[in-house]
C-alpha cells in the first residue's frame, strides 16, 4: 500500500499517491472555487496537509474519501474568506466583486453554462453535486469527507439539481 510505504519514509510513495488523486482533486475544488489558481493553491495545501497527518490516516477510510475530506474544508476556509474580502469591501464602500460568479459574456456553449450556473449555487450545494455528479461518489463517501448525513446530502443534490435546472431554464437550456 502507498501510505504504508509513504509512511516509511518512501517520498516516491506519496508523489504516487499524488499523481493518483490530484486530478480529482483539482477539478473538485475548480468546481467548487470557480477559479483555476484558487482550486490549485487549495489543491496543494490540501496534499501539504496530508503529508503532515499522514501518521493519523485511518486505514479503515480510502485514501481518496480523506484527502478529499482536507480539501472540502480548504475550499470551505477559501470561501469563507472570500466572503469576508467581499464583506470588508461592502463595509468600507469600495467596489464589490462577485465572489463566485458567471463569467461574463454569453458563449452560447452549454457546458459553460453548466458551469456558471454550478457557480450560482450555494457552496453546501455545489459541494454535494460535485462529489455526487462529477467526482461520482456514494453518499457514504460524500458524508465522510463533509460530516454531513447521507440524508441531508440527498436532499442538498436533489437542491442542487432543482437549482441547476432552473438556472439553465433562465439561461435558455431547457
Amino acid at each position: 500500500m502507498l501510505v504504508r510505504a509513504a509512511l516509511a519514509g518512501d517520498p516516491a510513495a506519496f508523489a504516487a499517491l499524488v499523481d493518483r488523486h490530484a486530478p480529482a482533486c483539482l477539478r473538485f475544488a475548480s468546481r467548487m472555487l470557480g477559479n483555476r489558481e484558487d482550486a490549485e493553491d487549495a489543491t496543494q495545501e490540501a496534499f501539504v496537509r496530508a503529508h503532515r497527518a499522514l501518521a493519523r490516516y485511518d486505514e479503515q477510510m480510502r485514501f481518496r474519501t480523506w484527502v478529499m475530506s482536507i480539501l472540502a474544508n480548504r475550499c470551505r476556509t477559501a470561501l469563507l474568506h472570500r466572503q469576508r474580502r467581499v464583506a470588508r469591501v461592502v463595509i468600507d464602500g469600495d467596489a464589490v466583486e462577485q465572489a463566485v460568479g458567471p463569467p461574463t459574456g454569453d458563449d452560447g456553449d452549454l457546458r459553460d453554462a453548466i458551469e456558471r450556473a454550478l457557480a450560482r449555487l450555494d457552496a453546501a450545494q455545489r459541494e454535494a453535486f460535485v462529489l455526487k455528479h462529477v467526482e461520482m461518489m456514494s453518499y457514504d463517501e460524500m458524508s465522510a469527507i463533509t460530516g454531513a448525513g447521507v440524508s441531508a446530502l440527498k436532499m442538498r443534490v436533489q437542491r442542487a439539481c432543482e437549482r441547476l435546472q432552473g438556472l439553465l431554464r433562465e439561461d435558455g437550456y431547457a
